[in-house]
């Protein structure tokens, strides 16, 4: 509790010196309080703080009685109830109970002299806040607390945004935490008369008043403001008072005011979702009244914000009526469908939606009853059930224009058709009421969606998706045949290959229609793509091949609890899959997950648990096979195993590293369903062959120095088999692995592999609690085996001891001095996985220190004569830190980093257990090495010196102030292993811990000062940087979340609050642009071909793409003439030369441009606007010259139009007298280097403008 005030009260004093009153009042308050703490010798405690702040605040009130408490920005009483509101959270209950009547006699009274001052304001509803809180319930009915309340109620519709706010979170809290055993808190009634009387009074045109900045506000913002308030408390008000809270709330609509209507209407909906999920909401008697209103009050079609939200109450209305009383709820069925389906006709997509979303909510009101009669008369031609009317009014909806920008929205309301229409009206066996109503609109979206005009694909596939996983393959399949094949190309039938996509999904289909449709299919499918290879034809081998993999993609969707997995899973089909998982890699993926789920589904649904039921998809859950025909799959599965566990311990063997993690998850799913004798037979066989190849390595290895050979990966696969076999293995055959397993040929093996798994294996052994451990002899084994350890198996052999610790006898304790060397080095692995298991152990061997019991000292290996005559040592934690501190007289550095880092850790995880004494001797001991002359001793005493700061008590710390910071101060100026970013963040620590004055005054030197003056300067310019961002913008980055875990956050976590500055010439700039979403208006395309039929097949007419968007580059290519026979762009040069006298006007100008900055009569403007006229140097008047000589030869060339300029195609290119006459490279002509006077304006001018280029633009 102490740690919890110190951490709040640490940010608070710092601000001494701040030149804001409101922040320096509070602190100034602070120190004084802790300065009388020291004079009488109190500690400093959350009730120590409590009872001197209340006496402080009694003191103020009695001064200022006469004239009034102050309550300006640097007053004593906003200062107290500042402190107040932060101390009070971390006081014990029973203390604020104790002191209630005094804390209500000083507090209570200063509501009204608070209200025009909202940061005081604030602090007192905080206040009250934690004391509600504390309260039981008697305490409750104390005098002057439930006038205090109901002022914190009222305070919930203040103008003032910050205190309606901390009102409304403390109302909140006080209500969501009724005192035990109360389910619902004592004050709740009273919040909910209260907000019945403020609904009433608003809606009959009262204004609120309140006495704080503004006099009055506008009825319209005030009920803006109780609707804030009552959405979050809603649940927690009395249920018998929601239905007074409905009748009120449908009357705000009527006010006329849009926002609020939404936000009525909102709440009425999570009321009504409420209602659903608590059953003693009961609003069963309103609902007919609540729908009656709803429909009489419909919002006016321009209004796109409010016709959502009636849309979306409407839904939740009409779903609380069906639970409520389903048969009535079905009487209204079409009214409120024809209601809801006029907003699709709407421009908005925001109110299409939500139609749409309200109209699925309305099919799950479909009752068994309704159904049944909208099958019955399935055959008429005239719909009379009201499903029927529905199905009919969505079916004529794709061929009416009105409902073009609709398309995805009545997509998705078939979608969800076909989910609640998934009626049997009997067993499994019978077919659903979604074929026999909805298979004609399925029919009809399959075939738009094969139209090249239809724009809507991907919403016509999720529809048909819904229609695949709910219906099934064998029923859609029989609908839409796939027209795959070449005599359905012939016929003119088109293709449905969007269809084997849908295949994947968990279906009811039974298993037999994948055996007896698709395999033969794939089996003609693979013919062809044979016969395609052979003749050369790639692309379509190609195409086939997608095609068969497409198809046994969709195999696990057949798998799911199927009914006749016996008849299905036949010697053939199981010949024919056991085939594809040898020899077709690519079909491989399918089958092992279709072998997954057949085991994994039957199981969970014969074992009736509803955990493992609920783990399954919704599809296969609501539409089960019986237990008792999952466990008949079961069984018959188990007499399967046999065979299908040596096929997978084959293909585990054969496939490489990256894929045998799914084939052993396989593995484990058929060996958990095996008999135990064939369990034990498949482990008798896997260890005779790791025996075998085992001794086979050992000998290649002796033989030759060759790694990596056959014997060496056979070792490590049936390694890898057996640890998946461990766990169903019985006690016998456990302790035989274990003895196997212990021996130097396994753990001091030369393959790392070898060793590895060993340990591993051995680790889960141990956790699983089969083989009863004698932990001193298995340490004593594991000790003689470290010579040939391997740094790859160390992180497993970490894991091991770590187990094992855990199974040492309180009277064996002495193992544990032997173990700590070996743990305290893994600490400094290279591996981040073996450090951090390392680090596991360490901790895993104080646990069983701290757990107590006897350290028998002459048992300790190693013990001097001395030692071992002491006696016994009891075992705990301060032990156990005295044994790991011996590492501090290592003999080399590494050791003493490694023992360092070892203590931060068990400083952190046991900080609450170790004593202050002990403590004070860790940090004084490990705060001498950060003067080492050895850097990686330094680097692990900084992360000591930083988690102490961090986690140990500053009262603890404040007395070595004056030993810390000269310390730290030496390496303020090393770059090397970043010591200075180190030390500077361990200064940013130590000053918001422990102030600027307290640490300041122990920097001894002046260049040391300058250090702490510039990080103090570096922290309020990054703070002023964060407020100003703040400012300027709403979204302000948030800082990215501590990963890890907590000794890795404050160990390695900076915390700087001044990395931001460091890059102060580089400002973060929010990149992301904000679009906003345009509702394009559906317009009919225009067809050049063929004429337009307006009365049918609208969907497919009507396009919502952009008429006004950008051409594509290449767009105008097509107006070009191209060669017969090449293909190529033709360009005339008439038209290149017309191209040329476009843009010569562009050129003048550009050159003009760029005369008057370069040439010798050119000149520029300064910063203040003065001319400047160039120099005449010799290089600008050469480049004149050149130009001159250039304008010379156009003219020429113009002067005759019809011929091409002889001088011009003669003369000689630029640079041509320094060519190379023996391909020799660049040679000197008179003395002149080849580039000295190239001009730039020269070389790049373009010549042969006129010439035929190519489409690739090469000349």
């Amino acid at each position: 509790m102490a740690d919890n005030v110190e951490t709040v009260l640490c940010k608070i004093r710092p601000h001494t010196t701040s030149a804001l009153a409101h922040q320096k009042a509070p602190a100034t308050l602070l120190r004084a309080i802790e300065a009388t703490f020291r004079e009488q010798n109190t500690e400093p405690s959350a009730t120590a703080y409590f009872a001197a702040l209340l006496t402080t605040l009694d003191g103020a009130l009695q001064a200022s009685r006469t004239s009034g408490p102050a309550m300006g920005d640097g007053d004593i009483v906003p200062a107290v109830l500042y402190l107040l509101a932060a101390v009070i959270p971390c006081v014990p209950h029973p203390v604020i109970r104790t002191n209630l009547s005094t804390t209500l006699s000083l507090t209570s009274p200063l509501f009204p002299v608070l209200s025009p001052h909202a940061p005081p304001l604030r602090s007192q509803i905080t206040l009250y806040g934690a004391v509600l809180h504390a309260l039981d319930r008697p305490h409750l009915d104390a005098q002057g607390l439930r006038q205090a309340f109901m002022s914190i109620i009222q305070l919930t519709l203040d103008p003032r945004p910050k205190v309606r706010k901390k009102a409304a979170e403390v109302v909140k809290d006080v209500l969501a935490a009724p005192p035990l055993p109360l389910a619902k808190h004592p004050y709740a009634d009273k919040v909910a008369e209260w907000v019945k009387a403020a609904l009433t009074e608003i809606s009959s045109g009262g204004l609120p008043k309140f006495k704080g900045k503004k006099a009055d506000t506008e009825g319209s913002e005030a009920a803006i403001h109780l609707l804030a308030f009552l959405r979050p408390v809603l649940p927690t008000l009395p249920a018998e008072s929601l239905s007074a809270i409905t009748s009120s709330l449908l009357l705000l609509p009527r006010l006329g005011n849009p926002y609020l209507s939404q936000s009525a209407y909102s709440i009425l909906s999570d009321l009504l979702s409420l209602s659903l999920e608590d059953p003693t909401v009961d609003l069963q008697s309103h609902m007919s009244e609540l729908l009656k209103v709803i429909l009489s009050s419909p919002p006016i079609r321009s209004d796109a914000a409010l016709n959502a939200a009636w849309a979306t109450v409407l839904g939740n209305t009409m779903l609380a009526y069906h639970h409520a009383n389903a048969d009535e709820c079905v009487t209204q069925l079409n009214k409120v469908w024809k209601a809801l389906w006029t907003l699709l006709e709407s421009s908005d997509g925001a109110t299409r939606k939500s139609a749409a979303q309200a109209l699925a909510k309305l099919g799950q009101c479909f009752t068994p009853a309704t159904i049944k009669a909208a099958v019955k008369e399935k055959e008429s031609a005239e719909p009379k059930a009201p499903i029927r009317k529905i199905v009919h009014q969505t079916a004529a909806a794709f061929e009416s224009l009105t409902y073009a920008p609709a398309i995805p929205e009545v997509l998705s309301v078939i979608s969800s058709l076909i989910e609640n229409l998934r009626f049997r009206n009997g067993t499994r066996r019978n077919s659903t009421a979604a074929e026999q109503l909805l298979l004609p609109l399925i029919a009809k979206i399959a075939s738009l969606r094969v139209q090249k005009t239809f724009e809507h694909k991907e919403a016509a596939d999720a529809t048909l998706g819904t229609a695949m996983r709910i219906l099934g393959p064998e029923v859609v399949l029989r609908a839409l045949p796939l027209n795959l094949e070449a005599a359905d190309r012939q016929a003119g039938l088109e293709p449905r290959a969007f269809l084997l996509p849908l295949l994947a999904q968990p279906h009811s289909s039974p298993l037999g229609h994948f055996v007896s449709y698709f395999v033969p299919l794939t089996e003609r499918m693979f013919d062809l793509q044979t016969t395609a290879d052979a003749e050369g034809r790639s692309s379509e081998a190609k195409v086939w091949s997608v095609l068969v993999e497409q198809i046994w993609m969709g195999l696990p969707g057949y798998c799911w609890g199927s009914i006749d997995l016996k008849d299905s899973l036949t010697a053939q089909f199981s010949q024919l899959l056991s085939q594809l998982l040898y020899g077709q890699p690519g079909l491989r993926p399918p089958v092992l997950r279709a072998l997954k789920i057949m085991v994994d589904s039957n199981v969970a649904l014969a074992s009736g648990d509803p955990d493992k039921v609920a783990k399954l998809p919704q599809t296969i859950r609501v539409d089960a096979i019986s237990e008792e025909d999952a466990q008949a799959n079961v069984e018959f599965l188990r007499t399967q195993a046999e065979s299908w566990l040596a096929v997978l311990f084959n293909v585990f063997s054969s496939v490489g590293r990256d894929n045998q993690g799914m084939v052993g998850d396989v593995v484990g799913a058929w060996i958990a369903i095996a008999d135990p004798k064939e369990v034990t037979q498949a482990y008798h066989k896997l260890v005779g062959l790791f025996k075998q190849n085992l001794a086979k390595a050992q000998n290649t290895s002796s033989s030759s120095a060759n790694k990596g050979t056959a014997s060496d990966s056979m070792t490590a696969v049936t390694q890898d088999l057996l640890l998946l076999v461990l766990p169903y293995l019985s006690m016998q055959d456990a302790t035989e692995l274990l003895n196997l397993y212990l021996t130097a040929e396994v753990l001091e093996s030369r393959d790392n592999g070898v060793q590895k798994r060993g340990y591993k294996t051995l680790a889960r052994l141990v956790e699983s609690g089969k083989v009863q451990i004698d932990a001193a002899a298995i340490f004593k084994t594991l000790e003689g085996l470290t010579d040939g350890l391997t740094a790859a198996a160390k992180k497993d052999r970490f894991h091991l001891l770590t187990g094992l610790v855990q199974l040492i006898p309180s009277e064996s304790l002495h193992i544990i001095p032997s173990l700590i060397p070996e743990a305290v080095l893994g600490t400094k692995e290279p591996s981040e996985k073996a450090r951090n298991v390392a680090f596991d152990l360490v901790v895993a061997m104080g646990k069983k220190m701290a757990a107590g019991g006897v350290v028998k000292r002459n048992l300790v290996e190693g013990m001097d004569e001395d030692g071992a005559e002491a006696g016994d040592a009891t075992a705990n934690i301060e032990e156990y830190m005295t044994m790991i501190a011996g590492g501090l007289a290592g003999a080399t550095p590494h050791m003493i980093s490694a023992t360092i880092t070892a203590i931060s850790r068990l400083l952190f995880e046991f900080r609450d257990t170790i004593s202050s004494q002990m403590q004070t001797e860790i940090f004084t001991t490990l705060l001498v090495f950060v003067g080492s002359a050895n850097r990686e001793i330094v680097k692990s005493a900084l992360g000591f010196v930083k988690l102490s700061i961090h986690t140990l008590p500053a009262e603890l710390l404040r007395p070595h102030l004056k030993d810390i910071v000269p310390t730290l101060l030496r390496w303020s100026h090393d770059h090397k292993n970043h010591f200075k970013a180190k030390v500077r963040h361990i200064f940013e620590r130590m000053l918001r811990r422990f102030g600027w004055e307290d640490v300041y005054a122990f920097a001894q030197e002046e260049d040391a000062r300058k250090v702490l003056v510039n990080i103090k300067k570096r922290k309020d310019r990054a703070k002023r940087k964060r407020a100003n961002a703040a400012d300027d913008e709403d979204d302000v980055p948030k800082a990215k979340p501590a990963a890890g875990d907590a000794f890795e956050d404050v160990l390695y976590g900076s915390e700087s609050e001044l990395d931001d500055s460091d890059g102060e010439d580089a400002p973060a700039q929010n990149a992301l642009s904000k679009r906003k979403a345009k509702d394009g208006g559906a317009r009919l395309r225009a067809d050049n071909d063929e004429p337009m039929d307006l009365l049918s097949g609208a969907a497919s007419r009507v396009t919502t793409a952009n008429a006004g968007r950008r051409k594509k580059p290449g767009q105008e290519a097509a107006r070009f003439k191209t060669e017969e026979d090449t293909g190529k762009m033709v360009i005339d040069e008439d038209s290149d030369d017309e191209a040329g006298a476009a843009t010569g006007g562009d050129e003048v100008a550009g050159e003009a441009y760029r005369e008057t900055l370069t040439s010798v009569d050119g000149f520029t403007r300064g910063p203040n606007g003065k001319v400047k006229f160039n120099k005449d140097t010799k290089k600008r008047r050469r480049e004149a010259e050149a130009d001159e000589d250039v304008e010379m030869a156009d003219g020429d060339a113009g002067q005759k139009p019809g011929k091409k300029s002889k001088k011009k195609a003669e003369g000689a290119k630029f640079g041509q007298e320094f060519k190379a006459k023996k391909a020799g490279g660049d040679v000197k002509k008179n003395g002149v280097d080849p580039y000295a006077y190239m001009s730039l304006s020269q070389a790049a001018k373009k010549q042969n403008r006129g010439a035929r280029i190519g489409i690739a633009g090469k000349r």
